[in-house]
Order: structure tokens, then C-alpha cells, then sequence
């Protein structure tokens, strides 16, 4: 009997899944199959050859609804179930009868050899299984993720909706809020024309009423009346007082006219006054003046002025006169750019000078031009339209033009200038202004300068010609350059009723204010004046040399100061000519060569001033700062200048190689040092300073916002002598000391450095005698930072170069009979001076009586 199946076929587990057990036709060889084994033995445990060999506990599992299919092998039946929704219909079940012996050893036999085949192929099944399993997972979780993302996207098409509906309302009530404000300025605007016209048919009916009654002022009658007042107050009145009443009672055009005429009456010419005038008047101004001299003098000003002048410097006060100055603000870039071009072509590139361009662009464009062309050529060139005018026109011409140049840049400011040469020059001789560019300057006789007085010609002329314009910008200009209110000045270099007229005129004292400033705060003010910089372009004048060779260096420096004598002039021409680092070089190649130290040497050949800057310029610029500072704090008093100077003006990072610098050499803290020699506000400061510890970043507003209050809340204290002062005065310290320099500016603007260094040189220099630690200290320490924007200050505020000062410092000393003053003379020039020599500027040279190595253009 058989079961349909083949052995193989029935007793094999399936190799392609449930479908596999199907019953074999070509099966029936007689040999009982496990089916029918089972069917006869009745023995429902009976188990198959790979169940038995698995040792597995069948255990049905439930049937999950879209679940993939599973497998189940049950005991005692014959067929292996299949379930899940996609297979085929189970087949039908069949009994299995006891086994007898000879099927039991067949299906043993069959066992053994098929077993191992089996348990693969039941693997395979599993492991299918599984993976069935998990691509299910995988379609349930992308089933998922779709649901998901419907759900989003519905979300976000509700989102979108609400928003655009919320926008489409912004939108109307932006436009309602815009129709409004539109509404609104339309109105202001018709407003605001409306009292513009009405304003301007005011002005113009007035300015007509001020020409009739200016008309009615020259007419003949009104000037015979003010001629007889004048004749009156003349009479009446004597010496400056006089001029200055009688000036105030012409008008305007005929106190210039006046002015002229007498400038160019008599014998010589007064061209700083018709400098003056003519360079800073405006066309309409020119004008009248013109109108106002033919009319008192019955003479015309442009054939007078032809008539007692010449040359170039004629020819730019005939242009000047003529008044055709462009007045519109519409700047063209491509004339600017052409007129920097034929500037530099007429003067820096060009052997000689073309002055007619110089006069033609000058004289003729537009001021808002002209600024634009000045900061051009600045651009182009890398020198200021001043610097060459200098190096390329000479004497009143130049005067002329730069006379032009300052009153485009800012009329007052150039008035300012004027009135403090005018009340600082003593005889009527400008200290300034003697020293000549190719010849050695005599300095001013001592005795000469006793006692003497004011240009008071000057001084009455502008205080009467600007008193109605702009008398208060050059007040604010000249308390902001010269650090004095103009009030002030004239109140010490005045007296009687003149000096009370012209305060009348000057209008109020601008130092008044700062009287009762407090102590403390006045300090910390002068401090931060010092310290903190407006943003320049530092530029030294000793550079690295290009052809370096320490060794050659040394060995020229031995070869100087061996044997008798010493050659000053090749120990200066090393030394000056090379930057502080290869200095160092040089004094470390040159012990390495000779065992000797070169600073010891350098101080047995040398000696007085010329050796106090040549071992300066030896030394690191850290150890030359606290060497200055010791020197400053030794003795019996304490030299504050110098400790203002240096504390005040070297960056965090100086101060610190300063610091550590003082603490090498001396064993002993800078701190210390300030805490044993200094007392009060003044050593709080100089701490504070000392530590380097001042803020480095940009600028705080709001920050900048408190600062000033704390500042104003000074001055309120100041005012009324009440109030907390020394807390605030503690703040105020603390700002001024600690706040970074790009910080400070947003509080208020300060003075630059270069511009504080040019007039400590200027006050080491001035009078009978010389500092000269300062001027030394100075020359060496900022000779590699800042000293070429020193010269240009120094220059801009003195009218003089610091070549010429320096010239004029050693013939005053020559005259003491040192000659080392003369050599030092000339190693100052070189260490300022840049090694360029174009051929432009061969009139510019020193005298040829000098050694060729100082033929140096000032």
C-alpha cells in the first residue's frame, strides 16, 4: 500500500516552499512511505527523520491578517500546513497506520541518509521566512511613512492657507497705513512750500529794502556823514584803538578796499594782505570789493595790483580778482581725475613747475571741486597738494597758493591760524617765518625780542572782517588746535579799551568752563588727549636697509673708532640708515667678531648729545623707554613730561615690554618705581597706564552713550561745586585709562599723536635754549613709527619744516662755540629725512659746503 508519494518526495522536506509537496505519479515502487508508516502504526508522535533531528517542539502559530505566510509541522499528520491569505488550497490530511518492522528499518535507513539534507533544507526555509518577515515590516513602515506624510501635508496645506490669508490682511493694512502716510507728507509737503515761499518773498523783499537802504548808504550824502564821523573818531581817538573803531565803521567792501590800499601804497608791498583778502573772499564778496575801490579811490584794483606786483604771484591775484570761481556742487569724477593728473604732471613729474596749471585749476574750479581734488592727488601721489606746493613753487607765490588751499579746505580754520601767528609773533618779525630753505637761518636776536608787541594790523583786520560771519567756527577751531580759547589770547596780549573792543567782537571766553573742572578730571582729560589717536597712517622714516650685511657693518664700525680719532660721520651713516633689529644684529656680529661690547665703545668714542642719541638708537626701543623712565624718577625731583610722554602714548603691547623691560635692567617693578616717586590723582593715573591693560576692541554705543553722561555729569558737578565728585572723578579715570582708543572717539574726538609729538619737538626747540633729552627721545623713539606724520604736522601747524628747525636749533647753538651741536645738527636731519632723491628736488638741496652723503631733500 502507498500514499501516492515517492519516498523522497514524501519523506524530504520541500526545497521550494509548500507548494513542493505535492504527490509524486511516478511514486509506487511498493516501499511504504513515512505517510503510510504512520498511518499504520497509529502512532500520532511518530516523527518524521528531520523532525526528529531538529528536536523541535512544533507549536502552531496564530495567523495574522496580511501577515506573511508561516510554516507549521504538525505531529502525526502527513502533509506540511502553509498559512496565509495568497497560497494554495492545504491538502487533504491522511491517516497513518502502525508501522511494522520492516518500514521502521527502511525509514531508519532513509534517515541516515538524507538527514543532513534535510536540516539544510529546512534552514533555507527559515531563513526565507525571516526575510519575508522583514520585507513585511519594511511595506508596513512605508505604509506608515506615506500615511505620515499625507497627514503632513495636510497640516502644511492648512498652514499655508491661514498664512497666506494672514499676510493677504497685512498686505491691506500695510497699504491703508501707506495711503495714509502718503496723505500725511503730501500735506506736510504742501505745507512746507507754502511757508518756503512765503519765507522766500520775505527774504527777497528784504534783501530788496537792504538794497535800497545800502543804496542809500553810498549815496553821496550818507558818505560825506560817515566820512566826517570818521574824521571825528580820528581825531578823537589815537594809535590801534583807532584803526580798530574806524574799521567797524566802514562797511565790509570798503574796509577790504582800505585794506589794500594800504597794503599796496608807499614803499614795498604788504602781499600777506592781499593774500589774505583776496584768497578768502567769495566771487560776490570780490565783486563789491572791486566796485567799493573804484568807487573811494576812483581808481581800478585789478590795474593798481598789476602795477605793484609781478610774475606768477601777479598773475594768480589778477585770476583771484576777476571772481569767476565756480560755485555749483556738481562734481564731475572724470575733471576730477584729469585736473589730479595735470597737477602732478605740471609739478611732480615735470623738471621745473607749470604754474599756469597750478594757477588755471586753483584758481578757477569749484571749492567742493577742489576737496575732492586735494583728496584724490592725496591718493594718487601719497603726499598732500600742500607738500607740492612747497617742493615746487617758492616765495610769495607759494604763499599765495597754499594761502588758497587752506581756505578751500576750511576758511576758518585758516583764519584761525592767522590770528595766532598774529598774536604770537613779537616786533613784527614771525620767528617762524625767517629761516630761509637754501641758506643757513640767523636766529633771532634775544634782546630784539623784549618786550615787543601784537601784529596788531593783522589782528584788527580779521577781527573786524569776520566778527559778522563766522567768528564763532574760528573760536571753535582755534581752542581745538592751539588748546586756548581765542578769548584768552587776546586778553593776555591786549590792553585798555582795545583789548575791550576786540573781546566784544570775539564774543566769549571758551576756557571759561573748564575754571572750576576738578582736579582729578583735569588730569585724566590732559591723559586721555595724550593717549588716545585719531586713525592715521603711521609712517617712519628708518626702514630696514634693502643690502643688510651685519658683517661688513661691524667691521666698518671697528674700523671707525680705531686708532686716533673717530669717524663720527661713518658710525652716524651706519647707525642712522639702519632699522632697530638690524642694529641688534650688528651689536651681536660685532662681539662675535672682536669680543668687544659695541655699546661701551660707542660711548668711549662719543660723546655730549651725539652720543646720547647714538646709543639710543643702539638700544631695543623696550629698554630705551625704561631707561628714559628711570632717568625721569632718579634725583631729587621727578621729570612728569617725560613719564606723560611715554605711558601716555605706547600701546598695550609697549607697555608691556616696557614693564618687563624695567623689571631686567633694575630689578625692581615700573609700578613700584611710579608708587615710591609719584603722589595723588597723578600716580593713579600713571599706574593705570603702566599696566597696559586698555581695552583693544571697536566701540561700544551704548557703552559710549554712559561714558559721555558720566563725562557731562562731571562738568554738571564742576559747575555747581556739588554732588558726589569723587566717585565720579574715579569713573572718569577709568574711562579715560582703560576704554580703547576707537572707543573713546564715539565719546568724543581727541587729538592725534603725531600731532602731540610735533609740538613737544616744537617746545624742545623754542626760545633761548634746547631740550635735548626730549628732542633725542623723541628723534629715536618714534623714529621707525610715526616721525614722517610728525614732519607733516609739525609743518602744518608751524609753517616751517623740522629740517629748518632743527637748522635753526644748531645755529643758535653754533654761537656758543660747540661744534658737535653743528654734527648733531646733521645726524637729527638724517634721521628723519627720507633717502629719496628725484630730480625735482635739487632746489630743495642743502647747501653744497655739506659732506655729498647729507645732500638730503628737506
Amino acid at each position: 500500500m502507498g500514499c501516492g508519494h515517492s519516498r523522497l518526495s514524501c519523506c524530504k522536506p520541500p526545497k521550494k516552499g509548500p507548494s513542493a509537496w505535492r504527490a509524486d505519479p511516478n511514486a509506487g515502487n511498493g516501499t511504504e512511505c513515512f505517510c503510510q508508516l504512520r498511518a499504520l502504526s497509529g502512532e500520532q508522535s511518530l516523527q518524521t527523520p528531520w523532525e526528529a533531528d531538529t528536536g523541535q517542539e512544533k507549536i502552531p502559530k496564530p495567523v495574522v491578517p496580511g501577515a506573511p505566510p508561516t510554516l507549521s509541522f504538525d505531529t502525526g499528520k502527513a502533509a506540511l500546513r502553509c498559512q496565509g491569505p495568497d497560497q494554495p488550497p492545504k491538502p487533504e490530511l491522511q491517516e497513518l497506520g502502525p508501522l511494522n518492522g520492516d518500514t521502521a528499518t527502511a525509514a531508519h535507513l532513509c534517515a541516515s541518509e538524507e538527514a543532513e539534507q534535510h536540516q539544510k533544507s529546512v534552514t533555507r526555509i527559515l531563513q526565507q521566512h525571516e526575510e519575508d518577515k522583514k520585507k513585511w515590516a519594511q511595506k508596513v513602515e512605508k505604509k506608515r511613512e506615506l500615511e505620515l506624510g499625507e497627514k503632513l501635508n495636510e497640516q502644511r496645506r492648512v498652514l499655508e492657507a491661514e498664512h497666506a490669508e494672514a499676510l493677504r490682511v497685512l498686505q491691506a493694512s500695510h497699504e491703508q497705513d501707506k495711503e495714509a502716510l502718503t496723505h500725511s507728507f503730501q500735506e506736510a509737503k504742501a505745507a512746507l512750500q507754502e511757508t518756503t515761499d512765503r519765507l522766500t518773498a520775505q527774504l527777497e523783499a528784504f534783501q530788496a529794502k537792504m538794497k535800497r537802504v545800502e543804496e542809500s548808504i553810498l549815496s553821496q550824502d550818507y558818505k560825506k556823514h560817515i566820512q566826517d564821523l570818521i574824521a571825528d573818531l580820528k581825531y578823537e581817538l589815537t594809535g590801534k584803538f583807532e584803526r580798530l573803531v574806524v574799521g567797524l565803521m566802514r562797511p565790509p567792501a570798503y574796509s577790504d578796499a582800505k585794506e589794500i590800499k594800504d597794503a599796496i601804497s608807499g614803499i614795498g608791498t604788504d602781499e600777506k594782505c592781499l593774500i589774505e583778502i583776496l584768497a578768502s573772499r567769495t566771487n560776490e564778496q570780490i565783486h563789491q570789493l572791486v566796485a567799493a575801490y573804484k568807487d573811494a579811490y576812483e581808481r581800478d584794483l585789478e590795474a593798481d595790483i598789476i602795477g605793484d606786483t609781478s610774475g606768477h604771484f601777479q598773475k594768480m591775484l589778477v585770476v583771484l580778482l576777476q571772481g569767476t570761481r565756480e560755485e555749483d556742487d556738481v562734481v564731475s569724477e572724470d575733471l576730477v581725475q584729469q585736473d589730479v593728473q595735470d597737477l602732478y604732471e605740471a609739478g611732480e613729474l615735470k623738471w621745473g613747475t607749470d604754474e599756469a596749471q597750478f594757477i588755471y585749476i586753483l584758481g578757477n574750479r569749484s571749492k567742493q571741486h577742489l576737496r575732492l581734488v586735494f583728496d584724490e592727488y592725496l591718493k594718487t601721489t601719497g603726499k598732500p597738494i600742500e607738500a607740492s606746493i612747497r617742493g615746487e613753487l617758492s616765495g610769495d607765490f607759494e604763499k599765495l597758493m597754499l594761502a588758497t588751499v587752506k581756505c578751500i579746505r576750511s576758511t576758518p580754520e585758516y583764519f584761525a591760524e592767522r590770528l595766532f601767528k598774529a598774536m604770537k609773533v613779537r616786533g613784527g618779525v614771525d620767528v617762524n617765518e625767517h629761516s630761509s630753505l637754501l641758506s643757513t637761518p640767523r636766529p633771532p636776536n634775544p634782546l630784539v625780542l623784549q618786550g615787543l608787541g601784537t601784529r596788531d594790523n593783522t589782528l584788527i583786520r580779521i577781527m573786524v572782517s569776520r566778527s559778522e560771519l563766522d567768528m564763532l567756527d574760528i573760536r571753535e577751531i582755534f581752542r581745538t588746535k592751539y588748546e586756548k580759547s581765542l578769548y584768552s589770547m587776546i586778553k593776555n596780549d591786549t590792553s585798555g579799551e582795545y583789548k575791550k573792543t576786540l573781546l566784544k567782537l570775539c564774543g566769549g571766553d571758551d576756557d571759561a568752563a573748564g575754571k572750576f573742572f576738578p582736579e582729578a578730571a583735569q588730569v585724566a582729560y590732559q591723559m586721555w588727549e595724550l593717549s588716545a589717536v585719531a586713525r592715521v597712517e603711521v609712517k617712519g622714516t628708518v626702514h630696514p636697509a634693502g643690502d643688510f650685511n651685519p658683517d661688513a657693518d661691524a667691521k666698518a664700525l671697528r674700523k671707525a673708532m680705531k686708532g686716533l680719532g673717530t669717524d663720527e660721520g661713518t658710525i652716524t651713516d651706519i647707525i642712522t640708515h639702519r632699522s632697530n633689529a638690524q642694529r641688534q644684529q650688528i651689536r651681536q656680529t660685532f662681539k662675535s667678531h672682536f669680543g668687544r661690547d659695541l655699546m661701551a665703545d660707542l660711548k668711549s668714542e662719543l660723546s655730549g648729545d651725539l652720543a646720547r642719541l647714538i646709543l639710543g638708537l643702539m638700544m631695543p626701543p623696550a629698554h630705551y623707554d625704561a631707561k628714559q623712565l628711570k632717568k625721569a624718577m632718579e634725583g631729587a625731583g621727578t621729570d612728569e613730561k617725560a613719564l606723560i610722554e611715554i605711558l601716555a602714548t605706547r600701546t598695550n603691547a609697549e607697555i608691556r615690554a616696557i614693564n618687563e623691560a624695567y623689571k631686567e635692567d633694575y630689578h625692581k617693578s615700573l609700578e613700584d618705581a611710579l608708587s615710591s616717586d609719584t603722589s595723588g590723582h597723578f600716580r593713579r593715573i600713571l599706574i593705570s597706564l603702566a599696566t597696559g591693560n586698555r581695552e583693544e576692541g571697536g566701540e561700544d554705543r551704548d557703552r559710549a552713550r554712559e561714558d559721555a553722561q558720566v563725562a557731562a555729569e562731571i562738568l554738571e558737578i564742576a559747575d555747581t561745586t556739588s554732588g558726589d565728585r569723587s566717585s565720579l572723578e574715579t569713573r572718569f579715570m577709568t574711562i579715560l585709562c582703560t576704554r580703547s582708543y576707537q572707543h573713546l572717539r564715539r565719546v568724543q574726538s581727541v587729538k592725534n599723536k603725531p600731532l602731540f609729538f610735533a609740538d613737544k619737538l616744537y617746545k624742545s626747540m623754542k626760545g633761548a635754549g634746547t631740550e635735548e633729552k626730549t628732542l633725542t627721545r623723541i628723534m629715536v623713539s618714534r623714529s621707525e613709527i610715526d616721525l614722517l606724520n610728525i614732519r607733516q604736522e609739525f609743518i602744518e601747524k608751524y609753517d616751517k619744516s623740522l629740517h629748518q628747525a632743527i637748522e635753526v636749533r644748531g645755529g643758535v647753538r653754533g654761537q656758543w662755540g660747540s661744534g658737535e651741536c653743528q654734527v648733531l645738527e646733521h645726524r637729527l636731519e638724517i634721521l628723519f629725512i627720507p633717502r629719496m632723491l628725484p630730480p625735482r628736488t635739487a632746489k630743495t638741496l642743502l647747501n653744497e659746503s655739506r659732506p655729498a652723503s647729507l645732500f638730503i631733500p628737506k
